[in-house]
């Protein structure tokens, strides 16, 4: 059996990840961490999620129970999640991370850390989304420069960062595929005036609203024709089940930085 901690456990994400996890006979949930103050410390972890009880209390204390476990899977805010990755590098424990909106420097630092635990970061869990970048990577080298390329993205209206980071993703496998840098190409906002779009533009628009669970569509317009390749979540489920799988996969794996392409076996398929 896997043990693993579920951080940011009294979440909407996080009381799917300890269903998912009751649900895989693979591992076992030993430890539920929330913030500190949280109104559902003491709670019975499934009790709070609300399936049957689990007896596993929720704590706001990674390091009080990180002996018990072998990974963490974080899906938190930024902050949070680089302080849990420190307790498991000082642990030796691995870590699954769904939490995105890192800053350059703390990806850097999650670079760093990988070289002595196993990690697994991806900004999206879901087996159909990562199916569905490298999806983009065979359109982007089969239409290349011909066609225009825009991401639309939409989520509940209580996300916090934009362009989500699927959304990001989606445009870094584009750019590399294409030999592209996204940092110049990327095309964030339109407003007022503009100039002609130019065809290496890579363009990134953004809804957030109502309960939208999450929504990716990268568009290749050419003229006379359009390619789309969409992905639409119904469920958080479908990201914890995709967090299980990834727990499972880094099990046996040496210290180093993974993602779901790894996980799926996707890196050098089709």
């Amino acid at each position: 059996m896997i043990r693993i901690a579920i951080t940011g456990a009294s979440g909407r994400m996080g009381k799917n990840l300890i269903k998912a996890a009751v649900d895989n006979d693979r591992i076992e949930c030993k430890a539920a961490i929330t913030r500190v103050g949280s109104s559902v410390l003491g709670q019975d972890a499934g009790t709070m999620s609300g399936i049957d009880a689990i007896g596993v209390s929720v704590t706001d204390q990674l390091k009080s129970c990180v002996d018990t476990i072998d990974t963490v899977i974080d899906f938190t805010l930024p902050e949070p999640c680089m302080e849990n990755l420190d307790v498991c590098a000082a642990s030796g424990r691995s870590m699954v991370i769904g939490t995105t909106g890192f800053t350059p420097l703390q990806r850097d630092r999650i670079q760093k850390i990988a070289e002595s635990i196993p990690v697994v970061l991806a900004p999206n869990m879901s087996v159909g989304v990562n199916l569905s970048f490298k999806l983009l990577e065979i359109a982007s080298r089969v239409l290349g420069d011909s066609v225009d390329i825009e991401i639309i993205e939409a989520h509940h209206k209580h996300k916090l960062d934009a362009p989500s980071g699927t959304a990001l993703r989606m445009g870094e496998v584009i750019a590399e595929s294409l030999g592209r840098d996204l940092d110049h190409d990327a095309v964030w906002a339109r407003h007022g005036q503009m100039e002609h779009r130019q065809r290496s533009s890579i363009g990134f628009s953004v809804i957030r609203a109502g309960d939208i669970v999450g929504e990716h569509t990268a568009m290749f317009a050419a003229e006379g024709e359009r390619l789309e390749i969409t992905h639409k979540a119904s469920s958080r489920m479908t990201f914890a089940t995709g967090a299980m799988r990834a727990a499972c996969w880094l099990a046996d794996k040496p210290a180093g930085l993974y993602d779901m392409q790894d996980v799926l076996g996707l890196r050098d398929s089709f």
